[in-house]
Order: C-alpha cells, then structure tokens, then sequence
C-alpha cells in the first residue's frame, strides 16, 4: 500500500492520481472562466491536465493544419502454385473473345468507331475523399490576459466555420499536455463543439492585425476583444472597486448626485442644455451672435494658442534661430493674456444670460433652465451637512470642444465631502486614495499590469512602486511661479506675474522636469478657482491639485467657503445669478460647518496608471465634440 501510495504522489499533474482541485464552473453559465485556470499559477494550468471543461470565448488567432493521407493498404497475391479450380461458362467463353470482335469493328467503322471507343475506356473520376484537418484556435474570453489553445478536429467541426478572428465558440474538451512544446504548457482537445458564432470576414474591423487605438475609437462596440483595450477594461473595473473599497473602509457614505441640475457647480462652465424643446436657442448662441458683432471668440484664441505653443516646442527641439523663438514666446505670452481676458469677459456675460433668462414652462419639461452637472460637490455638502462624510462616483459632463488628449465630453469623477474637515484634511485624504488606488492594482491585478508594462509603458510598474513609497512635493501658488521664473532652460514661457494661470504646460514642467514625481500645489489666488472656495486671510484661496507627470491634473479639492456674508459677496462679485444658488446659501443660514473635499478625475486616473496618451481609450463609450457613434 505504501509503495502504491508513493507511485501515486510521483504521477504527473492531470493524471488519474493527481490530487488538483476540480475546476469549477462560472456559477451563471455552464463554462469554466480561463482566469481560473491561468491566473496565479506558475505552472500554466498543467495542475489540471486531464479534467473535462467547457470554455467559451472569441477566437484571437489561429490556423488549420492538414493531414497527410494514408498509403491504400497493399493487394494481397494469391499464393504462388495455387490456382483456384471454376467451371468455365459460355459467357466467359464469349467475353475472351471481344478483342478480336473489336479489332475486326476498328477496320469497319473507321475514326468514328476509335473515338467512341477513347470515350468509352476512359477511367470515371472517383470523388476525393474531404480532407482530414486540425484546427488550432487561440481563444480568449475576456477574463485574463492570457489565452487558452484549443485543439478541433475535422470530424467534429468544419475547420473553415471556426479559423475567422473574433468567431466565438463554446467547446467541450479535454486539458492536456501539447504534443509538441511551445509556449503552451496546456492545450484544450476539443470532443462537441457547443456553439459557434460566425463573422462576416469583409466587414469585420479586427480581422485586420495592429489597428491603431484611434482607429479602434471609431469601432468602440468591438474594441474590447482587443487585449489591450480589454487589460484596460480589467484595470478599470479593478479601480472602481478599489474606490469603494477604500471610503467603505474610511467610514464614507455613497450619495448619488443628480445628473441634471439647474446649477452650474463651477461657476461659468460649458455646461450641455437639458431640453425637450426644439425652439429652445442655448446660452452659448446668444455668446455667439455678441463674439461676431465684435468679431473675435475665445473657442478662437484657444486655438490660436494652442497651435502657437506647438511652434514654439518646435523652436525649442530646433535650436537654430534663438530670435524666431523669443518672438514666438512672446507672441504665446500675448495670446494667453488674451484669453484670461476673454475668460473673465465670458464669465460676466454668461451670468447675465443665465440671470436673465426663463424657460416657459408648456413648451419645456422643466419650469426653468437645466443642464447635465459638471460637478456633484455642492449636493454633496448638503448630505456632508447630515451624514457628516459621503462620496459620489459618476459621469460628470461638459460640453468643451477642445480636442484635447486629457479630455472627453462625459468623464466619471470621484468626488468626496467631509464636514468638520479643513484644507489639510482634504489634502491627506486625497493622497491616501490616490496611493491606495495605485497599490490595490498592482497587487490584485498584477498579470494586467505585466501586460502594461510590457506592451504600453515599461516604466509602469516602478511608477506604481514610487507613488505608494514615497511622497508628493507640496508646494504654494507662489512658490511655485518662483520656480517657474527661474527655470533656466526657458522651457516654461518667460515672466509670471502673480495671479497668471498655471497652464497644462507649466504644470507638466513640474512635475516632469522639475520634481520628477507627483506634485501638490496649493493656495492659489481667488480668480484660478470656483466661487465657493474658502477664502484665506492673505486673500488666496484654500485649494489645491494633485499633478502627475505625463498626465498633468488628476486630482482638484478645496475647503469650502462657511460664512454667509464672504460667499454672497463672491456671488456678486462674479455676477452669478443668485436665485439659483439659494439653496446652496440655505447651507450656510442653516446648521453651517467647516467642510472640504476633492474631485478625482476618474479617467486620467486609468490614464497615468497605464501609461496610455489619450483619454478616449481608457472610457469604455467615449464621447468627444462631433463623436457619439452609439
């Protein structure tokens, strides 16, 4: 018995005696996930060689391979000196005859007779036997990077129905061990092929290898049978739980936010009109028809700045003509002051149309004006104000036509609320969450993020490694300006003065060039952030950004203005319609508390965790100005 138990314990995995776990089934669907059976195991499945399993997925790659046809078996001769004895009959007699018949028809019927005869002798070609052929299928269903081979015989499936790029099938088989070593430590021989979805080949946009991710954006219906779109996906749903994991943790109440809203949370933002009415003309038309009477816009001059600040990096990487790029600083410098101005000028404007204006109730749904929210922080200070610390996490809207890679028409936001909290809170809390977000993915989605590493960003894993060891530099408004002013190789636009707005690339230089990590800047002035920002005694405000290299601005938070008088007067003094904030001032005539929180762009988020340079392939749906394809 000993001896027989040793045997057993020397078997290889898969094996009668082996002592492997069963594989279970995905419990609301008859098939075994490949996750279960790849993920966490150094071995590559060969634990389980030898169970019985049904898979199903979408066909990534594949290939038929032919069978060579057996050699017919050999006559057998009769034995030598053995002649079977018969009865010769007349028929016979007759047949041994028909030589000399014919010949004597040939002389007789001349050509006419030798052409029939041709046509009768010529041998009937027999139907060839179907070629006998394996399928070998690389399959993937979504649920981990890796791919199982799955092995299909002829005889049990058409190979031709099988061998198309994105084909799903359902295969019941068995694991085994490849017959030939590869990269595969297992195989899946398939016994009954279950199902199979076909695809029309012509049609089909991944039947092409290597398509771009632009390209890809166009066809966002079948993108996620990508694997790199697919590893994103995976590395998305895992932060998303992540969020909530964490403000479960941290004793956070989950308040869902209204989509629609009659406040713009921001102030003056570019905000989508809720409306069902088709006679309905939007604030931006009328901002329109006053930028053609004065023939300049700010969409305009946003443009114009964009493509000048494209020249001078291409002066900078040039270095031939030092006056040319001077000229071209100098020019970018204008243009930006330019488009404060116009800002500020927006902003007045906008808040006498939004004032001024009222929708007429029997044409419309609503019996005043409503948008799609930017922002969900000003409902979450009502429930901060009763539940103390909540959090919201949902899509979050502008209507900005800008063609930025760090920006989309609906982006999802984390946004979070503490009553009784200050700046520095605010500050602590975000951290935590942004280094708490980066260590659950490395260490629950590790085989995501070696794909990542491998295949988008090689730097991926040691980012990740740095931001949950180390800390971000934090630096004021001011401080920062002073370390812009003295950047010695001109690589940020000359002359700050105090107040100018920190633009994307003077905050990217930051925290690429400068700190080469993560950077919180705080303290900024009161004309760089929304209305209901608290305030401070040196008239700056109290807020902050988390900035990361290569992505720029991930996470905004501030503490929130609690005094009655210091908001109202900002209501003011910005010109905002006041009749629509008068439930966010109730806050403040009622039961008022020191509050603070942050938004954490969800996206960019996804964005600097995968290296990825454009935010539209990390959204699911993305949409953008002139793109909803569904």
């Amino acid at each position: 018995m000993a001896k027989q138990n040793q045997e057993t314990q020397t078997q290889e995995p898969g094996s009668l005696g082996s002592k492997s776990q069963p594989l279970s089934n995905f419990k609301y669907s008859n098939r075994v996930q490949l996750k279960s059976i790849f993920l966490n195991r150094t071995d590559g499945g060969a634990e389980f060689i030898g169970q019985t399993v049904v898979v199903g997925g979408w066909v990534k790659s594949s290939k038929e391979v032919e069978k060579s046809s057996p050699p017919p078996p050999p006559s057998t001769p009769a034995p030598e000196n053995e002649t079977p004895a018969k009865d010769i009959s007349c028929v016979e007699i007759f047949q041994s005859r028909i030589p000399l018949i014919r010949n004597i028809m040939e002389v007789l019927g001349g050509s006419s007779y030798v052409s029939r005869k041709k046509l009768r002798d010529s041998p009937i070609p027999k139907p060839l036997p179907p070629k006998s052929s394996t399928a070998y299928l690389l399959l993937t269903d979504g649920s981990c990077v890796a791919t199982l081979q799955v092995v299909v015989e002829s005889s049990i499936a058409t190979p031709s129905r099988l061998l198309a790029t994105g084909t799903c099938i359902l295969v019941e088989g068995r694991i085994e061990r490849p017959s030939a070593e590869g990269k595969h430590a297992i195989q899946l021989t398939a016994d009954k092929v279950l199902h199979i979805g076909t695809v029309d080949v012509g049609k089909y946009p991944l039947s092409k290898k290597r398509i771009p991710l632009d390209m890809l954006r166009d066809y966002s219906h079948f993108r996620p049978r990508t694997t790199t779109v697919a590893t994103v996906m995976r590395v998305r749903s895992a932060l998303s739980f992540a969020t909530h994991s964490f403000f479960k943790d941290h004793a956070f109440f989950d308040v869902q936010v209204p989509t629609i809203t009659t406040t713009d949370s921001k102030g003056f933002s570019n905000m989508f009109q809720v409306t069902t009415s088709g006679n309905q003309k939007a604030d931006k038309e009328k901002l329109s028809t006053i930028y053609e009477t004065e023939g300049v816009s700010l969409e305009t001059v946003k443009e114009a700045a964009k493509e000048k600040s494209k020249l001078v990096e291409t002066l900078k990487r040039s270095e031939s003509n030092k006056e040319a790029l001077a000229a071209a600083i100098q020019d970018l410098r204008k243009t930006i002051e330019l488009e404060s101005q116009l800002e500020a000028r927006e902003k007045k404007i906008f808040g006498t149309l939004l004032k001024h204006d009222r929708v007429d109730s029997s044409e419309d749904f609503f019996s005043t004006q409503t948008y799609l929210t930017v922002s969900g922080r000003l409902h979450l200070e009502s429930f901060a104000s009763a539940l103390g610390n909540v959090y919201s996490f949902g899509p979050r809207f502008q209507a900005d036509k800008t063609d930025s890679a760090k920006h989309a028409a609906e982006m999802w936001m984390v946004e979070a609320e503490m009553a009784f909290a200050e700046l520095k809170d605010s500050i602590t809390c975000a951290n935590d969450l942004f280094k708490y977000l980066c260590k659950w993915v490395l260490e629950n989605h590790s085989d995501d993020v070696k794909f990542v590493g491998k295949r988008i960003d090689n730097t991926c894993i040691d980012r990740l490694r740095e931001i949950i060891s180390g800390s971000p530099q934090i630096i004021s408004y001011n401080e920062a300006l002073d370390v812009l002013r003295k950047a010695e190789d001109k690589k940020s636009e000359a002359k700050f003065e105090s107040g100018a707005r920190l633009t994307s690339d003077h905050l990217s230089y930051l925290a690429d060039i400068v700190y080469k990590k993560p950077v919180i800047i705080h303290s900024y002035p009161k004309e760089a952030k929304p209305f209901y920002v608290r305030v401070n005694d040196d008239k700056t405000v109290a807020a902050f950004d988390l900035v990361v290299p290569k992505v720029g601005t991930i996470i905004s938070g501030s503490q929130n203005e609690e005094r009655l008088t210091v908001i109202s007067s900002r209501i003011t003094e910005l010109g905002l319609p006041r009749e629509k904030y008068e439930w966010y001032l109730d806050l403040c005539r009622n039961g008022t508390v020191k509050h603070a929180g942050f938004t954490l762009n969800f996206d960019l988020m996804i964005l600097y965790i995968t290296g990825l340079s454009n935010v539209r392939d990390v959204i699911p749906f993305p949409r953008s100005h002139g793109k909803a394809n569904n």
